[in-house]
């Protein structure tokens, strides 16, 4: 089976996958961005190590934290960038690029794919699906929004880094599970 061939992908003839990239600007620390998940009521905050090499407003050890409002459910594990650069990953060769931040819209059959989801929220309607490869985890997770937090120990709010919100015309619809029937 060839992964890099749409049609021939594990899923079958699920909808090729959109990848709509939020962060502009700034990005996760390449090495070891240390990612670290709180859940606050029914949001998700994730904050990381920011990358101070490439983005030379920030400084070493910062962090940034964005947060998932109304989250239904979060990952963080595989694949890894060895694995998704080895095609080890249901996004190999579809994602634009590794170590980027994205909402992703798509068939529903590449969001359940993975078994390691943590439910946050017990409804699974509703929510993007946003994903952020990070060096050696991916993080995924499935909720309405996504804001950089507003502290000030966040550096991307500290220094006023904004996530690229595609239009609204453009920007994927709420996730919901498609509906089979056999008849009209």
């Amino acid at each position: 089976m060839n992964h890099t061939d749409p049609i021939a992908h594990p899923f079958g003839n699920a909808m090729k996958p959109i990848f709509h990239q939020l962060n502009d600007g700034w990005n996760a620390e390449p090495y070891t961005p240390k990612p670290l998940i709180e859940i606050q009521g029914q949001d998700l905050l994730l904050q990381f190590l920011v990358n101070a090499f490439q983005f030379t407003e920030f400084t070493e050890g910062e962090h940034g934290v964005l947060r998932f409002p109304e989250c239904k459910r979060y990952r963080l594990g595989p694949p890894n960038d060895d694995d998704w650069y080895e095609g080890h990953c249901r996004f190999s060769k579809l994602a634009p690029d590794w170590g980027e931040f994205y909402v992703v819209q798509g068939d529903a059959a590449l969001l359940d794919a993975p078994q390691d989801w943590r439910v946050v929220m017990p409804t699974q309607q509703g929510g993007r699906h946003f994903l952020f490869y990070l060096r050696d985890n991916t993080f995924e997770c499935v909720a309405e929004n996504c804001i950089i937090e507003p502290r000030a120990d966040n550096a991307l709010y500290k220094i006023g880094k904004l996530l690229r919100i595609p239009p609204s015309d453009q920007f994927p619809p709420p996730y919901q599970r498609r509906r089979l029937c056999r008849s009209q």
